[in-house]
């Protein structure tokens, strides 16, 4: 009987066919990445370490300073790209210190798109790559994310910038796109277009930049967004204030 069985599990292993997904994710080995790699077309291998890359025209900066932690930024990440108000299934991430003391209280973590990314070098099958159709936008295709979790791990910003969805019990990589995909929102986004948190924030703490900020500074994303009108509620001083960088407050009407 054991024999008969051996048998049968040899037959039921020859009738199924290992994909190449299912030979990386269940090998787990340098040799079924190094497989899988060949396999694929040169066009979706991600440019090698050291090699040049065009350099993304978006960036999202932010002001730690006038952001409360509402978190309407990232509900409308997630409802805009999944048709579901989720902060786990946000791509902009606000990290909360309940023991700090203003303004390192909280802290906003968006994608920083940066100049030489690790995230589109180190991807195995090319599912993290540079849109060159969309302003060089780093992004990741999910149709193609295998969930080894190497761009999580690779990334060297703390917390890291690329994030785990799970989504019918299956995980999958996810970062911001600069809402570049949004099924869920009719506007353009990416460069040029409109981004689902500038929009939604109450404060007007996060904004679209088209210059690449600082790489080398932690915080060279972390910038002053403060106007005039935070000086005349006494809560900021001169120093930190940049007049007129924000739109005046619009007139809600309701007289004097």
């Amino acid at each position: 009987m054991p024999a008969q069985k051996d048998a049968g599990n040899k037959e039921a292993a020859a009738g199924k066919r290992l994909t190449r997904r299912d030979f990386l994710v269940a090998g787990g080995t340098v040799a079924a990445v190094d497989a899988l790699i060949a396999a694929t077309p040169a066009s979706a291998i991600a440019p090698a370490a050291g090699t040049e890359v065009p350099e993304s025209r978006g960036y999202l900066v932010y002001d730690s300073r006038k952001c409360t932690g509402c978190t309407t930024c990232m509900l409308s990440c997630s409802l805009v790209h999944y048709g579901v108000q989720n902060l786990s299934r946000a791509r902009i991430q606000i990290i909360q210190d309940s023991f700090g003391k203003f303004p390192n209280d909280l802290k906003m973590a968006p994608c920083r798109q940066c100049k030489a990314p690790v995230c589109v070098q180190s991807c195995p099958v090319g599912a993290a790559f540079i849109d060159t159709t969309n302003g060089n936008v780093r992004r990741i295709d999910s149709s193609k994310c295998i969930g080894c979790r190497t761009c999580i791990k690779m990334c060297p910003q703390q917390p890291h910038r690329t994030v785990w969805v799970v989504i019918d019990g299956q995980g999958k990589s996810s970062k911001c796109d600069l809402c570049i995909d949004t099924p869920y929102w009719e506007e353009k986004g990416g460069p040029g277009g409109k981004q689902a948190c500038v929009e939604t924030c109450p404060m007007m703490a996060i904004k679209f930049v088209s210059e690449m900020p600082d790489q080398e500074e932690t915080d060279g994303y972390d910038v002053n967004l403060r106007n005039d009108h935070w000086l005349n509620l006494g809560l900021v001083d001169n120093s930190t204030v940049v007049p007129k960088q924000m739109p005046a407050w619009p007139d809600m009407g309701g007289g004097e």
